[in-house]
């Protein structure tokens, strides 16, 4: 079934054609040759006049069940759930049935609202992917809600987790050599069809494994950039891959079930944990894992490259009762507490300051702040009385969203701040909004200082592998020192860990593991390919800008939220609204049963 939806305005269309004269231009002098299926030897060179795609922070999972009679959606649901801290703004799951044929639900919105019981029984089939996303520019339309689909060749559907730094030529390639339409502004629709297009080359009635791992590894050729992906083939298994620098997280487990294994692929082992899986293993940097009812295959596809897990996940993202590439996050968050007191302590003893409590910035911190407060030998307090029924202000789209929330979000007892001097440990700071608001929220209720510590050093530069932070002029720490950081925050004091205790604070646990992607601290990123015009470039394109700047036909834009007026083409932004014919929906080429009764 497709659905269809009435274009653009006619100055988008006009617009839309003069970006890809553009971009045919460009990579006419700039790849080896026009008529080439691979695009190996492209130029690093960023060149603005053709944007990149969006990309998410997300949680991504495969399940596929031995007993092919037993529907896999509401596993798949649950472990979604378990992913959610992962993204909040949309969801969705498909399902393989039999004779191959897939169910979707797929919508804006948190897990427990789009799948209710008649969503989750209309997802039929024994192996099925799940997605979970966070809003991102350009992402708030059902269209863009992962998994994605193609039906040529053998029928399709990914669901991935990062971001693309070549999506400029990828485009040009699919547009002008492969002929594929892009019907998003997602690089997650881009990688399926890089994929579909390689498998396509194959010209067999039925592929095999071999063909897999071929078509996987000329993607990795292709594809530069971070990307944790899970795909399934219709009638034929589930599928994981991870791009050469292993930076975004994907791992795989197995359960018993009568006479063989279910089989699970997650962002994070807590997934595996809830539900009975075992033998947890991370997929490996560049390693494509191709599970079947026949048994599982794995390989390692991609040329050597630097191993570079993304530290941030560490710091903020994963949850603490997961591991991610053999490394307790929750025994990492237990060593950067340890560490960050020692910093403390040098920093208080030099400033000839006196703390009275710890109190931590709930949740992330909480962990880090336990340790640091008995290393110090400091009384430990929870000052913060969390409303959990309001997401995380880092991920919200919209800076005055962010700011309303945060009281919303948090309630503090005088009781533990009146007449103290009061050290508030925090994960990281990123905008200095919520950082701002919770010391003010201190001092409202009788706080003498406010002393801030940071778990991670100051974020000053711009993440390109799918975590959407701001641009570095919003960026508190961006050109500041950490004086001026703390005056801009309102803080008597804001104390930094050092990055070398922070790797160390990871490391110490998987000692092979030689870098971390540290990007957002230094500025140096592991794929290369990067330049001032490609961070530039991106920036204009952040959620901020997107929802302040374009939105402006729903009426809850103000919470970034809209849905019409934003949908793009390959990354620009309409203003008009987007309107359905026939009862359609924004979802193409895959019925989605969301919301029918």
């Amino acid at each position: 079934m497709i659905h269809t939806k009435v274009c653009g305005s006619r100055t988008d269309l006009h617009r839309k054609k003069k970006l890809w004269m553009v971009s045919e231009l460009i990579q006419s002098t700039n790849t080896s040759s026009s008529s080439s299926r691979h695009l190996s030897k492209r130029s690093s060179k960023f060149h603005p006049p053709v944007p990149p795609l969006h990309f998410t922070m997300c949680g991504i999972l495969g399940l596929l069940l031995h007993d092919p009679a037993v529907d896999a959606a509401a596993e798949i649901c649950e472990g979604l759930s378990l992913l959610q801290h992962r993204g909040q703004d949309a969801c969705g799951i498909v399902t393989c049935g039999p004779k191959g044929r897939f169910y979707q639900c797929k919508a804006n919105g948190m897990v427990r609202d789009v799948f209710d019981d008649k969503a989750i029984a209309r997802l039929i089939g024994g192996m099925g992917i799940g997605h979970v996303r966070y809003p991102t520019a350009g992402s708030s339309n059902h269209a863009e809600a992962q998994p994605f689909y193609v039906n040529s060749p053998y029928g399709i559907v990914l669901a991935h987790n990062g971001n693309l730094i070549d999506s400029a030529s990828l485009l040009q390639f699919m547009d002008a050599t492969a002929h594929r339409h892009i019907n998003t502004s997602s690089d997650s629709e881009l990688l399926l069809n890089i994929f579909a297009d390689n498998l396509q080359q194959t010209g067999k009635f039925r592929i095999n494994e071999e063909d897999i791992f071929t078509a996987i590894g000329g993607l990795m050729k292709q594809c530069r950039g971070a990307y944790a992906c899970v795909a399934m083939i219709a009638g034929f298994g589930i599928i994981a891959f991870r791009d050469p620098n292993g930076i975004r997280p994907v791992g795989m487990a197995s359960r018993k079930a009568n006479a063989g294994k279910d089989w699970l692929f997650a962002s994070e082992s807590i997934v595996g944990d809830a539900g009975g899986f075992s033998d947890w293993q991370d997929v490996k940097p560049g390693e494509a894992v191709i599970i079947t009812r026949s048994g599982v295959s794995r390989r390692v596809v991609a040329e050597p490259a630097t191993f570079a897990p993304d530290i941030f996940e560490y710091v903020y993202f994963a949850r603490p009762d997961s591991v991610l590439d053999g490394v307790s996050v929750y025994r990492s968050r237990m060593a950067m507490g340890d560490a960050l007191a020692e910093e403390v302590r040098k920093v208080l003893t030099e400033e000839n300051i006196t703390v009275d409590v710890v109190i931590p910035v709930p949740d992330t911190s909480r962990v880090a702040a336990l340790n640091l407060a008995q290393k110090l030998q400091l009384p430990y307090r929870e000052g913060f009385i969390k409303n959990r029924y309001v997401g995380r202000t880092f991920i919200m789209p919209g800076q005055q969203t962010r700011r309303k929330n945060v009281r919303k979000k948090l309630n503090a007892m005088a009781l533990e701040f009146a007449d103290k001097n009061v050290l508030l440990v925090d994960d990281s700071i990123v905008r200095g909004t919520t950082s701002k608001e919770i010391i003010q929220m201190a001092k409202d209720v009788g706080a003498k200082k406010v002393i801030v510590a940071s778990c991670a050093p100051p974020i000053r530069h711009s993440n390109v592998y799918g975590i959407d932070m701001p641009s570095r002029s919003e960026l508190v720490a961006h050109g500041r020192t950490t004086e001026e950081i703390a005056e801009a925050i309102g803080a008597d004091l804001v104390i930094f860990q050092k990055l070398p205790d922070l790797i160390a604070s990871v490391r110490q646990f998987k000692p092979s593991i030689e870098a971390f992607d540290c990007s957002v601290f230094t500025g140096e990123y592991v794929t290369g390919g990067i330049d001032e015009a490609y961070l530039a470039y991106i920036e204009s394109l952040r959620a901020d800008h997107v929802n302040n700047d374009v939105l402006t036909s729903d009426p809850r834009g103000s919470e970034g939220k809209g849905t019409n007026g934003i949908n793009g083409i390959n990354g620009y932004h309409r203003r008009d609204p987007v309107a359905t014919v026939n009862g359609a929906d924004d979802t193409v080429g895959l019925h989605n049963t969301w919301n029918i009764n």
